[in-house]
């Protein structure tokens, strides 16, 4: 059965906050607006997911529920690993490997570097980096198509079908 992989980074967030930490930092006034733009296009694509994992980071958190919404997936459902948080691909790839064996499609959301580097790691094709030198900036999505069981997943083993970025989408 082939599986598909939606990678999210959380939208723009705000610097300018009373936030304590680099952690519950929350969306800014574009990330908020950017969010559901990118569930209305995953919902128009037909790419709801299965199984929904996430950094809890507050960034993070804001951008997947309104995702998350968008699809009528239940946000109760959303899986909190703070493992995502930070995280470099090796860590991103065992809490994916943790993903159900029935999921056809898993949605994990967070971080850069971290996530760029995921799908340059599982893509087989290598990825171009764009000119303003960003394969993931805040808001996109990547797709790709997996060639194993989620708890087999390693090196080359997907396809990138595409990267949206939530800036190309209609407003």
């Amino acid at each position: 059965m082939t599986r598909e992989l939606l990678i999210l980074r959380h939208a723009k967030s705000a610097w300018d906050t009373r936030a304590a930490t680099d952690f519950d930092r929350p969306l800014s006034n574009r990330g908020t607006k950017a969010a559901p733009r990118v569930g209305r296009f995953l919902l128009r694509e037909g790419l709801v997911p299965d199984y929904v994992v996430s950094s809890p980071a507050e960034r993070a958190k804001q951008t997947v529920i309104a995702v998350c919404e968008e699809l009528s997936f239940d946000p109760h459902e959303i899986v909190w690993d703070r493992r995502i948080y930070g995280a470099w691909t090796s860590a991103l790839i065992q809490v994916l490997r943790e993903s159900p064996p029935q999921a056809k499609r898993v949605l994990i959301a967070g971080h850069n570097p971290g996530l760029e580097s995921l799908v340059e790691e599982l893509s087989e094709q290598g990825t171009a980096i764009p000119v303003d030198g960003k394969l993931m900036p805040t808001g996109a999505v990547a797709h790709l198509e997996i060639f194993s069981e989620w708890s087999e997943l390693g090196s080359a083993c997907a396809k990138l079908q595409s990267i949206t970025r939530s800036r190309s989408l209609e407003k």
